[in-house]
């Protein structure tokens, strides 16, 4: 059972080629947008500086009063709720991050065995499976190792 080849994808040009492992996607987001990490690095720094602004006291002020963030401050709430979801009780809105803190390491350490299987021999993971058909040319993606 092969897996159905995508027509459409914003980043890569999957209809015309198959892009082969997951290891191998950045290559090809970086040969078709040439700019996109830089673009995504200042994303990420001006969101992170907002973060900083809104929740730790300036220099000056960290010497003064010797607290480095501001009372109102709890780590990890810049207040972006747009569905209000957030719980109001305290107490519920640190479980609440706690959860969402392992889902994220669980699924990080879930792409971690993805990606050091796909090192191992070059082939994807469904291909490993036998769930699909190695399709993959490596001379096929725009870098080279």
């Amino acid at each position: 059972m092969a897996e159905p080849k995508v027509e459409f994808h914003p980043l890569f040009e999957a209809g015309t080629k198959d892009i082969g492992p997951s290891i191998r996607h950045l290559d090809e987001v970086r040969a078709v947008s040439p700019f996109f990490f830089e673009l995504l690095a200042v994303i990420i720094g001006t969101l992170e500086l907002n973060r900083a602004l809104k929740g730790w006291n300036a220099p000056a002020n960290a010497f003064v009063t010797d607290k480095v963030l501001k009372e109102e401050y709890y780590p990890g709430d810049i207040g972006f709720d747009p569905l209000g979801l957030k719980p109001s009780d305290p107490a519920e809105f640190a479980e609440i991050q706690t959860k969402e803190l392992q889902n994220g390491r669980l699924a990080m350490l879930g792409a971690m065995g993805i990606i050091a299987q796909e090192l191992v021999n070059g082939k994807e993971i469904f291909v490993n499976l036998g769930l699909a058909a190695d399709r993959f040319d490596p001379s096929s993606v725009p870098v080279q190792f």
